[in-house]
């Protein structure tokens, strides 16, 4: 864990400096405080009270200002810990080779496998939000914790020794059950429901994914009622195994209150038999030190008492630890990858194969996206994201410094003029719920425009006719196949996953990916040349 969230065990050292200086804040305000009231009884005369004064105004200010000072510290090792973990686990899953579609469950939605397992769109998610930030929770809420209680606790035993070595006999026990049983405790009730709770809302991320991904598809194949409730039920499951996990919780939560009324008891005992000039007991004991016996105990409990909450937090960050872990690790070859050829010769080359072969997969490596990404290619993904914002800001994301004349003329090319036309703002329109407020077809067109603009000098395009009507997507598949047609500039390379070649096409380089990945390179016009 501390080498996948390359902490800094300076800046940690820091963070728990600060917490111990602010704890510790309240063991001495709370030690001087009790001696300053017992004194204040006697009616010494004024001067001789008015260091501890100053002294209590002080430990009361430190106190504020050391425990601002640590959560500024704590924060920046777990904001910057988390950086470095989400980076390491996109460039991870950037360079996996697996990624295809899959139908699962009855229902349609990107799949990758890693390390032998199936992996959606949905659990990805999870992983790079969710278990990270749980990861990033252990900074806060375990690591500073149990380093600034442990500190604190042999400070407050070792200052009560001096007083009674009974008494601290007594609050170590206490503190003892309250740090190491209660979160013992504390961990073994929710091992168990974390588990549960992990992976039906993991389930219930995937499907809902699925859901607002491919809601129309799912309602047309009149899949969607089954989807919903598949997402209902894992809902239900992750809420019920979240109650289970609180109420045990709860009854390992009860150890700490019961450890500081034991301790309080049993140090007023030992303080009432210990009392007066000579004492019950050989040595006696002064006001003030029955008041610093009684009342240091309670301040000592306040580090400790954060100790099981952090126990939960450990447990559910290793769960996402081995998560990620999982996704982090390389996977082999597996059905679906195609076997890796180098991008061949022509300007207009096509790919051809059944859904799951790896012609997605394919298009990545030759951009370079499992290793160094190659300069000049860029590849369009099927379902890359439309932002809710303009059309012409969606267009930019290929492009920044795109022009408005630029722009139009990318979308009156790829046959968007009409639709272009009857809105009221022109590409300044905005797509206020992104890829939703647009249809299918539109969205295809968008995204082909984005491509075009593009500086890039190979143009590698998933599926760019999917959801557009069978002529209107033929012609365009024409068009982006034809070196001389006007939609793609004669020296750019054109690079088209499709599953079905129009008749008349311009292609000068056919790959076929087959169901086991195997691929085959043809050159349709250099054979009819040969022929001819």
């Amino acid at each position: 864990m501390w080498r996948m969230l390359a902490l800094s065990p300076a800046r940690v050292a820091v963070a728990i400096a600060w917490g111990v200086a602010a704890l510790g804040s309240g063991l001495g305000l709370a030690a001087l405080a009790a001696w300053l009231i017992a004194r204040a009884w006697q009616m010494p005369p004024v001067l001789d009270l008015s260091v501890v004064v100053v002294s209590v105004r002080a430990l009361g200010i430190s106190r504020g200002l050391c425990r601002y000072l640590e959560r500024l510290a704590t924060h920046d090792v777990a904001l910057r810990a988390m950086t470095t973990a989400r980076t390491s686990v996109y460039r991870t899953l950037a360079q996996s080779d697996v990624w295809r579609w899959r139908d699962r469950a009855g229902s349609s939605g990107r799949h990758a496998t890693v390390a032998g397992r199936e992996m959606r769109r949905g659990d990805v998610l999870v992983r790079i939000g969710t278990d990270i930030d749980d990861l990033g929770a252990v900074v806060v809420r375990v690591l500073v914790p149990v380093a600034v209680a442990v500190v604190l606790s042999f400070a407050a035993v070792g200052l009560i020794a001096f007083i009674s070595p009974l008494a601290a006999v007594i609050l170590a026990v206490a503190l003892g059950v309250s740090g190491i049983a209660a979160p013992w405790l504390s961990a073994m009730a929710a091992r168990e429901a974390e588990r549960a709770v992990r992976a039906d809302r993991a389930e219930f991320t995937a499907e809902a994914v699925t859901v607002l991904d491919h809601a129309a598809e799912l309602r047309v194949a009149g899949r969607l009622d089954a989807a919903l409730a598949v997402a209902d039920k894992a809902s239900r499951r992750a809420v019920a195994a979240e109650d289970s996990a609180a109420s045990r919780s709860a009854w390992a939560a009860a150890a700490t209150p019961l450890s500081i009324g034991i301790s309080a008891l049993g140090a007023l005992l030992v303080g009432i038999a210990a009392y007066g000039p000579t004492g019950g007991l050989p040595g006696g004991m002064t006001p003030m030190a029955l008041a610093i016996l009684v009342l240091v105990p309670l301040s000592a409990f306040e580090a400790v008492g954060a100790l099981p909450a952090a126990a939960t937090t450990l447990t559910t960050a290793r769960a996402a630890l081995h998560r990620l872990r999982d996704s982090s690790v390389k996977p082999s070859a597996v059905g679906g990858k195609p076997t890796t050829i180098a991008m061949p010769e022509g300007r207009r080359v096509v790919v051809l194969g059944p859904s799951g072969a790896g012609k997605t997969t394919l298009l990545m490596a030759w951009a370079g996206l499992f290793d160094t990404p190659r300069d000049g290619v860029t590849f369009f993904a099927e379902d890359a994201h439309l932002f809710g914002t303009s059309i012409l800001e969606n267009l930019r994301v290929a492009r920044g410094d795109l022009g408005l004349d630029e722009a139009e003329s990318a979308l009156r090319t790829v046959g968007l003029g009409p639709w272009l036309d009857s809105l009221p703002d022109g590409v300044h329109t905005s797509l206020t719920a992104g890829a939703a407020a647009v249809s299918g077809g539109q969205r295809r067109r968008i995204l082909l425009a984005r491509a075009l603009v593009a500086p890039a000098h190979t143009l590698l395009l998933d599926e760019p006719t999917e959801h557009l009507a069978a002529a209107e997507g033929d012609q365009l598949l024409r068009e982006l196949l034809d070196a001389n047609s006007g939609l793609v500039a004669p020296d750019r390379t054109v690079v088209v996953v499709t599953h079905q070649l129009p008749l008349g096409h311009g292609a000068d380089t056919i790959v076929t990916v087959d169901a086991t990945g195997t691929c085959r390179v043809e050159h349709p016009h250099a054979v009819a040349a040969s022929a001819n």
